[in-house]
């Protein structure tokens, strides 16, 4: 699919992997272009915590999110408009996608009531009651300026099952409606709707089927990576993605651990964006293919190694695990350092994975990487279903 004057957004995928449903493919956005599948670091406030935005493009960084709930509330809409979009705010000239907001459904429930109008809230910051509806939620995101906003959903824990699961989901798709008649930069920023439909593998067809009926650019898969079962959560992304039309995006979100991105790109996923490294790289914890090291151990404290020694970073070019050890948690510059070098790591892994596509031996990378991370072969029962569902046999 190529960019039209409706959308401000080109997808092309160049590569599908002969086994899986794993595909790479290249994202043109108004501010950049994007490899997929690509890992979005989180940028909640504007800004990534630890690392300035020259950093972030220097890691090959293209695509960061930001979120509409607090640059809202903080330094709110009129302010990011008179500075001419976050953008200019924050000095970060590649792609930014904002989500709604809806996700303080879950994460701040005691604060929030929903009704068919929007989401009531009581801001954290000064106790005034606001209510975020879907009209108000593109018009924050509108003038933010991301290159892809998202429609404000109707979102319930995944761990919520009965009837407000399927009420979330007509909400979500009546909103999508109202998201798409308030957007007023259409030829500017790209408006995605999220599948919802909890863990029924029923309504999540039927959310996908209602979606795909309105012309919108790409798709986002919500409600999961919440604390539902492993083996609940790949057989919803499994049969969201069957679904979804081929030619468009597909953005899985809230999903940053290694082996969740393997397995979801393997499923057909794009998109990822999560919290996860930089908010462990401020617990002091360094991300490498075994899974995370915690640079607070005793056992680091005389260890001169780099974090990870094939890894090509600043960090892991100039400090070794010792000097770390002797800062973490206590400097605010081995936040620093050790963020560089969790983002670096996911930078890296996507490459690879896109790499592996290319050539078409991504199952291989899959098994190889798999390996190292269960190197006794104690494979999870759900990674080892999640890929053998599409064809990939780790034992």
């Amino acid at each position: 699919m190529s960019a039209t004057s409706k959308h401000a957004l080109g997808f092309r995928v160049i590569a599908e992997c002969s086994k899986t449903k794993g595909r790479t493919g290249v994202l043109s956005l108004p501010h950049a272009d994007v490899e997929t599948p690509v890992f979005m670091p989180v940028g909640t406030q504007g800004t990534l915590k630890g690392l300035l935005p020259d950093q972030l493009e220097k890691l090959n960084c293209h695509l960061i999110l930001g979120n509409t709930y607090h640059l809202g509330m903080r330094p709110g809409p009129e302010v990011l408009e008179k500075a001419g979009g976050l953008h200019n705010f924050m000095n970060w000239k590649k792609a930014l996608l904002t989500d709604s907001g809806g996700f303080q459904m879950v994460s701040l429930l005691e604060l929030s009531e929903v009704n068919e109008e929007g989401v009531k809230f009581v801001s954290p910051y000064d106790e005034r009651e606001i209510l975020l509806s879907p009209e108000k939620s593109i018009e924050i995101q509108n003038a933010i300026g991301a290159d892809i906003i998202m429609q404000l959903d109707d979102v319930v824990s995944s761990t919520v099952s009965g009837p407000r699961v399927e009420e979330a989901m007509h909400r979500t798709i009546r909103w999508l409606d109202r998201c798409i008649k308030s957007h007023q930069k259409p030829q500017k920023q790209n408006i995605f709707p999220i599948v919802q439909g909890g863990l029924d593998s029923e309504l999540r067809k039927k959310c996908v089927e209602e979606l795909v009926k309105r012309d919108v650019p790409g798709f986002a898969i919500g409600g999961l990576s919440g604390g539902e079962a492993k083996d609940m959560f790949w057989s919803m992304v499994h049969i969201t993605t069957d679904f979804l039309p081929p030619k468009k995006p597909r953005y899985l979100m809230g999903v940053g651990f290694a082996v969740d991105l393997v397995v979801c790109c393997a499923l057909g996923c794009d998109m990822f964006d999560c919290v996860f490294p930089t908010r462990t790289a401020r617990f002091g914890c360094a991300l490498v293919d075994s899974g995370q090291i915690n640079l607070k151990n005793r056992i680091f404290a005389e260890d001169f190694r780099p974090i990870d020694e094939q890894c090509t970073c600043t960090t892991c070019k100039r400090y070794h695990r010792a000097y770390l050890h002797s800062i973490v948690t206590k400097e605010t510059v081995a936040c620093h350092l050790v963020t560089v070098h969790n983002i670096a790591y996911q930078m890296s892994l996507m490459k690879s994975i896109r790499d592996s596509i290319k050539s078409d031996k991504f199952p291989v990378f899959v098994q190889e990487f798999m390996l190292k991370v269960y190197p006794k072969k104690d494979y999870p029962k759900w990674v080892t279903d999640a890929l053998a569902a599409v064809n990939i046999n780790l034992q």
